[in-house]
């Protein structure tokens, strides 16, 4: 076994074991530096396979703004875990019925599974060669060329579900003071502003 088949086994077993913490860490601020784990193993795996630029894309944007943001989000919030854990338990029923489903469905998957020939050579039709082109340039060219519709298409689904996130959060609450941006347009200085003539050693 070569160094690239060693760093391959140690990023997937910190990946499945980071993944799994994340998941049953009592402590959430835990969770999140599991998941951060998660995402530089996984952008190990990425190096791996020579998709540098995919792995740093991991890890500025996952590991350096969403994890960061997690944990910024976690700390400041205060959230009562205690409780949101007790709502939780009402649905455990519900969620280990789905469970069981996905591994029966991946059980079908995997017991049915076959390699086919053809898929070396179609894995290798969709990008040029390594050596006529660098991978970030093939990766650009696929997007941005190939599948460029498609592409705008999941950025589309990807503004749809921001603004719906936005819609169902946002809440109207009482005595908050709001910006109100066409006041503050139509705003007169002359009846907003006013000058007085303040002697020397005197107040207003």
């Amino acid at each position: 076994m070569g160094f690239a088949g060693f760093a391959f086994y140690v990023f997937a077993v910190m990946s499945i074991a980071a993944g799994l913490f994340t998941v049953t860490s009592r402590n959430p601020v835990h969770s999140v530096l599991w998941l951060i784990l998660a995402f530089l193993s996984a952008a190990g795996l990425f190096v791996l396979l020579g998709a540098e630029f995919v792995a740093m894309l991991l890890v500025i944007v996952y590991v350096g703004a969403v994890a960061v943001l997690f944990l910024f989000v976690v700390m400041m919030l205060d959230v009562d875990f205690a409780e949101l854990k007790a709502e939780m338990a009402k649905y455990f029923p519900i969620a280990l019925l789905i469970g069981v489903v996905l591994l029966m469905e991946l059980g079908l998957v995997i017991g049915t599974w076959t390699y086919s020939d053809q898929a070396d050579e179609l894995r290798a039709a969709v990008t040029p060669a390594v050596s006529e082109t660098h991978n970030t340039a093939a990766l650009g060219r696929l997007l941005y060329d190939d599948y460029f519709l498609l592409f705008q298409l999941a950025g589309l689904v990807l503004l749809v579900a921001m603004i719906g996130a936005i819609v169902l959060t946002l809440r109207h609450r009482k005595n908050i003071k709001r910006q109100d941006i066409l006041s503050q347009i139509y705003r007169d200085p002359a009846s907003a502003l006013q000058v007085r003539d303040v002697e020397t050693g005197q107040g207003l």
